[in-house]
């Protein structure tokens, strides 16, 4: 990616932050704040209405609230909690003791943690310093924690020096978090930086397995992280609905209901 796409990128990104606080923004106001022409502005608006990320409206956009928001860990800690934790519950009974696992940063993937501590001889490869603080009380649990850039409202970390850590390895299973998953767009984040590494997670890792509650159906986000076909495991809870069920099962993606 070149540097003028990463500008883009970036703000972009920080556009989606000021629909998030403001919940309306105005072409004339982004122009002045970004240095850019009121032209290259309105194709900001465009891309971020397609990727269902704002509403346009006369001389701006409004927040889509259908949109997956960067919402702080702990507010999203705090969501659908008691669905959260079977589902977490139920991903840790995937990991065998002796398993090289990577566990995405999010609410869900930590709250796996207490399940884990129960296992010997793991390898946890973590982006998230609160998974990987939780996870360092058990001597059977080796954690490599990744090295960047820590995002603050997440506690993960990304960038290119995790990135490149990343390659050294192959993990057994990948436990990657949600933020959207809609059938056409795929798995989605609304952060570049956290979309770039889940990308190479996905790459090192024998199976991917998305964990996420059923709110998150339906729900798209700026950032593609994987098509849903190259999902090999969704564990969920048994509010999906039925297209969704049918689709998935066509996909040949094993669906795992955490509370039947």
């Amino acid at each position: 990616m070149n540097e003028e796409s990463i500008n883009t990128l970036q703000r972009r990104e920080k556009i989606i932050h000021l629909l998030e606080n403001e919940n309306t923004v105005t072409v004339n106001n982004l122009s002045k704040l970004f240095k850019v022409s009121t032209v290259t502005i309105r194709n900001d608006l465009r891309y971020l209405e397609k990727k269902g990320c704002a509403l346009r409206s006369y001389g701006g956009a409004m927040i889509n609230k259908a949109f997956a928001l960067d919402k702080p860990l702990f507010d999203k800690s705090r969501i659908n909690s008691d669905i959260k934790n079977k589902i977490a519950q139920k991903a840790a009974e995937m990991v065998n003791d002796g398993d090289h696992i990577i566990l995405d940063s999010g609410s869900t993937t930590s709250a796996m943690v207490p399940y884990l501590l129960e296992k010997e001889n793991l390898i946890v490869f973590t982006n998230a310093i609160n998974i990987a603080y939780d996870l360092s009380i058990n001597s059977d649990i080796e954690v490599i924690i990744a090295g960047g850039n820590i995002r603050k409202k997440a506690y993960s970390i990304s960038g290119p020096t995790v990135e490149q850590q990343l390659k050294m390895y192959h993990f057994n299973k990948l436990f990657l978090g949600v933020d959207g998953f809609d059938l056409n767009a795929g798995i989605t984040t609304p952060n570049f930086g956290e979309a770039s590494v889940n990308r190479i997670m996905c790459q090192v890792s024998g199976q991917i397995i998305a964990i996420t509650d059923s709110t998150k159906f339906g729900r798209k986000s700026f950032c593609m992280i994987e098509k849903i076909n190259l999902i090999n495991t969704l564990i969920t809870d048994s509010n999906i609905k039925e297209d969704y069920l049918t689709k998935l099962n066509e996909l040949g993606v094993n669906v795992v209901i955490a509370d039947p």
